[in-house]
């Protein structure tokens, strides 16, 4: 059983895909993390991001893997653990533009269809619903409005030591917005068949609840026909 969950940044997509996952006992896969780490394997190499042939001799050597834990899932270049350097400012600023790559993408939904074969998952990102798995058993799509978002990342980013104001992530989370929207391959969209979830006056608890509850019930009614 496949759930996808898409969403804007700092949307709750991630905390509520986690708690989901282990709510229910399935595989948790970050996509929006494995786009983070080429980004970070990209800066790390000086590459430009319009520099095509670099880009691919890059993806040939990465070996990127997932790692499963009592967290979630960890996010490993080769045998280093890269799921905190993933969330610097650095990267943020410049995944937008790696993510619009058609070549990275091609790479990316690959690997994220090879990760779950065989497997109960909870997928989340910006194109899973409608491109990765668009024939997944769920789809919910996850909003809220952009200055609770913006107050979301600033908690983040002040784990890792980093400082920004609400205002300057605001205007930050509206630009990755645009690029992520208006981007030619696998923009960021609402899947006709996804269920939407406006997370802005919601717990955690809540937004969990809602995606549990009704994949529970259909796996309730399907034991009973059985």
């Amino acid at each position: 059983m496949i759930i996808t969950i898409d969403g804007p940044a700092a949307s709750g997509k991630s905390i509520t895909a986690k708690g989901a996952a282990e709510r229910l006992g399935f595989l948790y896969l970050d996509t929006g993390a494995m786009y983070r780490a080429v980004t970070l394997a990209f800066l790390r190499a000086g590459v430009k991001f319009d520099d095509i042939k670099a880009i691919e001799s890059i993806l040939d050597e990465l070996k990127l893997s997932l790692v499963a834990d009592e967290s979630g899932s960890r996010i490993l270049i080769g045998d280093e653990d890269v799921s905190e350097a993933i969330r610097g400012l650095n990267v943020t600023q410049n995944v937008s533009a790696v993510s619009a790559v058609s070549v990275v993408r091609k790479k990316m939904v690959q690997l994220q269809r090879e990760v779950v074969i065989g497997k109960n998952a909870v997928v989340e990102g910006r194109d899973i619903g409608t491109v990765v798995f668009p024939d997944a058993d769920f789809k919910f799509f996850i909003s809220a409005n952009v200055e609770t978002r913006a107050k979301r990342r600033q908690k983040d980013l002040e784990k890792l030591g980093i400082k920004q104001s609400v205002d300057e992530i605001v205007e930050d989370l509206k630009q990755r917005d645009r690029k992520d929207s208006s981007r030619r391959l696998s923009p960021l969209k609402k899947s006709d068949d996804a269920r939407v979830i406006d997370t802005t006056s919601l717990t955690i608890n809540d937004q969990i609840n809602i995606i549990v509850n009704q994949v529970r019930l259909k796996i309730g009614k399907e034991e009973k026909n059985k």
